[in-house]
């Protein structure tokens, strides 16, 4: 069963997403992005220039065949292209549709009230259907 994750209070979502692409890549995670398309043009931007010295190697799913095996990670609206099923982090306002074969599955949740709003029915949708679901609270992180 796919393990679910909520990384609550994220004061700015592409940022925060940024970090927690750079940790899984290091850690040499393959991972799946899936957003709404102007979200992920906005993740793209942001990838190639959230910190001056690094660069995380990442593609868009309609990439050539090589370059998506080459990738740890892909920028996907729609997970029919998903090259793998590893660890999926979603951006976007709807459950993925497919989330459940992925390893992980990883939603990101802004500090806003549209953005939990949406969130709590997500999680309604993955609690209901008897996923455990750990909980990260960044605002707390933050303080400590």
């Amino acid at each position: 069963m796919t393990e679910v994750a909520f990384h609550f209070n994220a004061p700015d979502k592409v940022g925060y997403a940024c970090r927690l692409l750079r940790k899984a890549v290091g850690a040499g995670s393959r991972v799946v992005v899936t957003a709404e398309d102007a979200l992920l043009r906005r993740l793209d931007v942001s990838l190639w220039s959230f910190a001056p010295l690094e660069f995380l190697p990442h593609c868009h799913s309609s990439a050539q065949q090589q370059v998506l095996a080459a990738s740890p990670v892909v920028l996907a609206p729609s997970l029919d292209q998903a090259p793998h099923h590893e660890v999926l982090v979603n951006l976007g306002a709807p459950v993925p549709s497919g989330f459940e074969r992925f390893a992980r599955l990883i939603e990101v949740v802004a500090q806003d009230d549209d953005d939990r709003q949406l969130a709590r029915h997500r999680w309604k949708h993955y609690a209901d259907r008897g996923y455990a679901i750990i909980r990260h609270d960044l605002a707390l992180k933050d303080r400590t």
